[in-house]
């Protein structure tokens, strides 16, 4: 073989072989689609941080992790629920009235239960009403939506219907104490107490569960096939109905669990209050990168995308952008993710 038809075949196999690209935006996008929900989150930070300097102090970043307790423990239900192609409205519903009524039994007859027992009862009282949503899902074969908003109507019906509509500005001493525990302190230089609660350990251990369940055990493979696609998952033995039951009963049970931390951080049991929480808790999934049609989501996203939600509800006022906006705002980060993961999905 002479030189110039080695020559020729190495510019043949050079020509053959893959072009080496730098990755580009459209590329870790679609890799990981909570890369985008966190340039947003560093977008709104060195904007505030810039107009407010003030921004950058403990007593701002306790807040914002305390606002984020309760909202990311919803998330992170309603996520699981999207990853299996169903759709949730009802979570707010059930921790009203699971944090009530535990509120209200616990304050009569038990007052001096403790803290941990208080928990678990939010979460079986809350995992069980999650399991009848999931009940009626699969009985009747009708969207989890419609289904979700009816038991919503219910729940709300039943608590202030037959459990009670006045407020108990006196919780439990065990749920009082809890909402007071402190992981941190810091008194700032003007006479600012800064707390970093206890409660937000709640939501780290539930993420940890969370992420556990959806990633090493066969039931996270079989929530994230039955969203990816129903015909195929059924093709390989996953069964609806079992699907259906743990991620209702899954979402209801971190909704009881918001429940009682909700209480026990406004030391206030309201049956009025989650209210209205539903858009923000949907609108911080699909943020992180959850789609509504099923087969993705993840708790890195979620948690990203609740963390987004939370400064623009709680912080852009140091900016000096009025809370009006803030909603307006929102609804325009959604439309943005939307339009890059579908530009993301197309590439």
């Amino acid at each position: 073989m002479d030189a110039s038809t080695l020559t020729r075949q190495a510019a043949d196999a050079s020509a053959d072989a893959p072009v080496q690209r730098r990755p580009s935006l459209a590329a870790l996008l679609k890799k990981n689609p909570s890369a985008f929900t966190l340039l947003l989150i560093v977008l709104v930070v060195l904007t505030v941080a810039l107009i407010n300097p003030a921004f950058f102090q403990l007593a701002v970043l306790f807040d914002i992790v305390r606002a984020c307790t309760t909202l990311g423990l919803f998330a992170l239900g309603v996520m699981i629920v999207l990853a299996a192609g169903g759709i949730d409205v009802s979570f707010a519903a059930i921790a009203a009235l699971t944090m009530y009524s535990i509120t209200k039994v616990v304050m009569t007859w038990f007052p001096e239960t403790h803290i941990a027992v208080i928990l678990l009862a939010g979460a079986v009282g809350g995992a069980g009403l999650g399991v009848l949503n999931g009940l009626l899902v699969d009985w009747l074969k009708a969207p989890s939506l419609i289904v979700t908003i009816g038991t919503q109507y219910l729940y709300r019906g039943i608590l202030l219907t037959f459990v009670g509509t006045v407020f108990f500005m006196n919780i439990p001493h065990a749920m009082d104490s809890f909402g007071k525990l402190a992981l941190a302190r810091h008194d700032t230089a003007n006479g600012l107490h800064a707390v970093l609660p206890a409660t937000v350990l709640v939501l780290v251990l539930a993420s940890v569960l969370t992420w556990w369940l959806l990633n090493r055990t066969l039931m996270g493979r079989a929530v994230y096939a039955v969203g990816g696609s129903l015909a195929i998952a059924e093709r390989l033995g996953y069964k609806l109905r079992s699907v259906h039951l743990f991620v209702f009963g899954y979402a209801g049970f971190l909704s009881g669990l918001a429940g009682i931390v909700h209480v026990s951080s406004t030391r206030l049991a309201n049956p009025f209050d989650l209210v209205g929480s539903e858009l923000d808790v949907i609108a911080a999934v699909v943020l992180g990168g959850a789609r509504i049609t099923g087969g993705h989501g993840s708790v890195v996203g979620t948690l990203l995308g609740v963390l987004l939600v939370t400064l623009i509800n709680n912080v852009l006022i140091l900016a000096g952008v009025p809370s009006t906006w803030q909603k307006a705002i929102i609804g325009a980060f959604i439309v943005l993710a939307g339009a890059v993961f579908a530009l993301r999905r197309e590439k």
